[in-house]
């Protein structure tokens, strides 16, 4: 992501005008690699988002809720020690570093004033949060680094904080025009103008580069020679009007959208994009960073806490399916019992002319309609009758096999269907507690163990359904998982309610509360709309959606397997069963 140097310093700027004096009222950290400090601010209660997720490291103000855990984590639990009631003095950024230092004024266990300092470093893969004590040593981080990870430099408690090791990059704040032009001149005639300012100055993105190069040249991947002096000239005015912009905190946070989705992010108005993305001005980084990054850090932060989850369905269905491969090889073999039958009727017509201790018989196949003659294979160790008994015991064996394979088969293929049905409910999971109620779920069926220490004292985990209304007013609710459609189905809905489920694909049960009315077609239209969304084929240009009164759906058999639409007959309304 564009969070370069150059965008922190603004974010920064930012954050130090809404901050400085604010104090520290709550610490929470609701996920792996992100801590929220929940602070009383001149202008009111807002919550600071320290982020040192490789993905998109960053410091913001949010407004966004997160789930916190049961537990807090211990680094959590450090820093409620260390900070709470501390007051912000300062928030800076050392000189083209993508680091955050926030100075803060916190009391020690004597109740004494002491100096703490919290430093972020935004730096990708190698993202860190740490807390420094008065004279700048570590007193705990997010990741301790030692001297097996890194050589060059250990982030460990006890040890004096040091900044990154810099770039070999120049400082283009400090260079003079030139300097600049001398560069310039010297840079290969071949190279790219976006790839010649990134390998040569240090705080820019490759998308700033990029931006630079497309103003001076017309294309993102101009080449220098191509450009001209007139070019070079407008490259070198861009990079230094641009550097001015930020020396005087000039920004203007933009988002790039590309058919409507967030693309790229930055402090400038873009131009590389032309007509293809759209362009949306935040009054904020923070509330550009809060949308830009809200859907994709909601579906990461449900992925890493479901992964146990995910690899323990995915197992569980991997082996069903080896199973049902076996079985379905097992099912292929006993269609061609009827021969082993045939075998003991020719054997048997046979005797006359056999001899104990043959190994094979060869005879006139009377099921052949030529009457040509066939080889059986004999055991010579068992007597004629024991060898035709035992092609007739053959076959009885393979007709109970297909009974029995038959039965099996279709359960596994509903258990199949189910575990599918649960991978799909973990991508709905909007929370820990919906993803506490998938897990209570396998639990109960026997997909998963019970943990020993939680038997007789587990706390059941208890979520709602989404809720929606439709335009004419008329209230929907979409299941997020099992539990959730069993209760909106067999409890919560009415029998004149609409039951909608996408047809043959996976997908969660959407029922439209009618009040007692015939429900309006627009409200039908958006409620089908719903259960396609949610589900398997919600990036499908066309999703069949059958719908029909929640008196004619039954649940047969086992639990949490499927639900069958049986009318016994047709509504006055329309067809027990529609496709939208």
């Amino acid at each position: 992501m564009p969070l370069d140097a150059l965008c922190l310093s603004g974010l920064v700027h930012e954050l130090n005008g809404a901050l400085s004096g604010a104090r520290i009222d709550k610490i929470y950290q609701p996920g792996r690699d992100e801590v929220v400090l929940a602070l009383r601010a001149p202008g009111g209660n807002v919550k600071l988002l320290l982020s040192a997720n490789p993905n998109h490291p960053r410091p913001q103000l949010t407004q966004l809720p997160r789930e916190n855990p049961d537990a807090p984590p211990m680094f959590c639990m450090l820093l409620r020690k260390h900070l709470s009631g501390g007051r912000i003095l300062s928030i800076a950024q050392p000189h083209l570093e993508r680091v955050v230092e926030i100075r803060l004024e916190a009391l020690d266990e004597l109740g004494d004033r002491v100096e703490r300092r919290l430093v972020l470093e935004a730096m990708g893969r190698h993202s860190n949060l740490i807390l420094l004590d008065g004279e700048g040593r570590i007193t705990d981080c997010l990741r301790r680094v030692d001297g097996d990870m890194s050589a060059r430099r250990q982030v460990l408690p006890g040890l004096f904080y040091r900044l990154p090791p810099a770039q070999a990059k120049l400082d283009p704040t400090a260079l003079d025009r030139g300097e600049l032009e001398r560069l310039l001149a010297a840079a290969p005639p071949q190279a790219q103008a976006d790839q010649w300012l990134l390998d040569a100055f240090g705080g820019l993105s490759p998308l700033v580069c990029r931006e630079l190069a497309c103003r001076a040249g017309g294309s993102t991947d101009a080449r220098l020679d191509a450009m001209g002096q007139e070019g070079r000239r407008r490259l070198l005015d861009g990079l230094e009007g641009l550097l001015k912009d930020v020396q005087e905190n000039r920004f203007t946070p933009v988002m790039v959208t590309i058919d409507g989705r967030p693309k790229d992010f930055s402090f400038l108005p873009l131009e590389q994009y032309g007509s293809a993305a759209g362009l949306t001005p935040f009054p904020t980084f923070s509330q550009l960073l809060d949308q830009f990054y809200e859907q994709r850090e909601n579906q990461e932060r449900i992925r890493q806490r479901g992964q146990d989850l995910i690899r323990s369905v995915t197992n569980a269905r991997d082996r069903l399916t080896r199973k049902l491969a076996n079985q379905d090889r097992e099912l292929t073999a006993t269609l061609d019992r009827k021969r082993l039958r045939q075998y003991g009727d020719i054997i048997t017509s046979n005797f006359h002319a056999m001899d104990k201790g043959m190994a094979r018989l060869r005879a006139t196949d009377f099921y052949d309609p030529e009457g040509r003659e066939v080889e059986i294979p004999l055991d010579p160790l068992l007597t004629l009758q024991q060898n035709a008994a035992k092609y007739y015991k053959e076959y009885n064996k393979a007709k109970t096999a297909q009974r029995m394979l038959t039965i099996q088969m279709e359960k596994g293929r509903g258990e199949l269907d189910y575990l599918n049905s649960v991978l799909e409910n973990i991508t709905l999971a909007e929370g820990e507690r919906d993803l506490q109620e998938i897990r209570q779920e396998l639990v109960d069926t026997g997909y998963l163990c019970r943990p020993s220490k939680a038997k007789g004292r587990e706390k059941r985990a208890s979520s709602k359904p989404m809720e929606f209304c439709s335009s004419a007013g008329l209230r929907i609710a979409v299941g997020k998982n099992n539990t959730q459609n069993d209760l909106l189905t067999c409890k919560l809905a009415a029998k004149g309610d609409i039951w909608l489920h996408t047809q043959k694909i996976h997908g969660t049960h959407v029922i439209l509360f009618t009040q007692g009315r015939t429900p309006d077609p627009g409200s039908l239209q958006e409620a089908a709309c719903l259960a396609a969304w949610f589900s398997q084929g919600r990036e499908s240009g066309k999703v069949p959606v059958d719908y029909t009164p929640v008196k004619y759906v039954k649940k047969p058999g086992a639990p949490d397997r499927a639900w069958w639409c049986t009318p016994p007959m047709r509504p006055p309304w329309s067809p027990p069963t529609e496709h939208w």
